[in-house]
């Protein structure tokens, strides 16, 4: 792995585990918090992303971001009422 990939790795774990135990937070609160250049906080993002992790949501040039790894979400056909026959 070359120093980038090693980077973008740290930076998906620790990411990863602050999301994990605060809900959210802002593109700029963890761009700060983990003294991420703006390279490394977007491709750590899209690997979260594309894991399904977080959930982003633009606000001007910030992001919300919200952990969303281990959050159940009822499916459709589970709430549905079932039919009696």
């Amino acid at each position: 792995m070359n120093p980038l990939q090693e980077s973008i790795q740290t930076a998906v774990t620790r990411i990863g585990e602050f999301l994990a135990q605060n809900g959210k937070a802002t593109s700029w609160q963890l761009k700060v918090t983990f003294r991420l250049s703006a390279s490394v906080l977007y491709l750590a993002l899209g690997a979260l992303y594309q894991q399904g992790k977080i959930s982003l949501e633009a606000d001007g040039i910030n992001y919300h971001v919200t952990w969303t790894a281990g959050v159940q979400t009822p499916r459709p056909e589970a709430s549905a009422p079932q039919d009696a026959n």
